[in-house]
């Protein structure tokens, strides 16, 4: 029942802008699954659900994961950093970005997704995220792409 339910969720998410627990509870009271608060609220931290922004620039549940892949193009990842990101910059084999306050955690998540083989690894606070790479080098790479991602604004 668990993983079915979690899944729907991922369904559900995925075709509409779910913004709050409450809206999830009633599309899932619509798919058939009558659940608590609680069992959404933990749903959601097991499925390690974020809010990002949508087209429109209101906020909805996203999973981290689901559209990123290894490489590539990254739209959640992409969106995230465009409408968060104030700052990047590389200090030795740490790169900083400064982000707006309380979206630290949503992008470090889709950094985290991507499972970069470089990205050794990764702590946001409040509205700082710290990747720590392999070189300087890397470091200076890899804050050279993120700001390419914000010049695309």
């Amino acid at each position: 029942m668990k993983n079915a339910r979690q899944q729907k969720i991922l369904e559900l998410i995925e075709k509409y802008d779910i913004d709050t627990q409450d809206t999830l509870i009633k599309k899932l009271k619509e798919a058939g699954y009558n659940v608590t608060q609680t069992t959404a609220s933990r749903d959601i931290r097991q499925l390690n659900l974020v809010k990002g922004t949508t087209a429109n620039g209101t906020y909805k549940y996203i999973a981290p994961g689901a559209h990123i892949g290894k490489g590539g193009n990254n739209p959640v990842l992409n969106s995230a950093i465009t409408d968060s990101v104030i700052k990047i910059e590389a200090a030795g084999n740490i790169v900083v970005v400064k982000t707006f306050s309380g979206m630290a955690n949503a992008i470090a998540v889709c950094v985290d997704a991507l499972a970069h083989d470089d990205i050794v690894g990764c702590v946001a606070g409040d509205d700082t995220i710290l990747l720590v790479v392999r070189t300087a080098e890397i470091a200076i790479k890899l804050e050279h792409e993120l700001i390419e991602i914000i010049k695309k604004r």
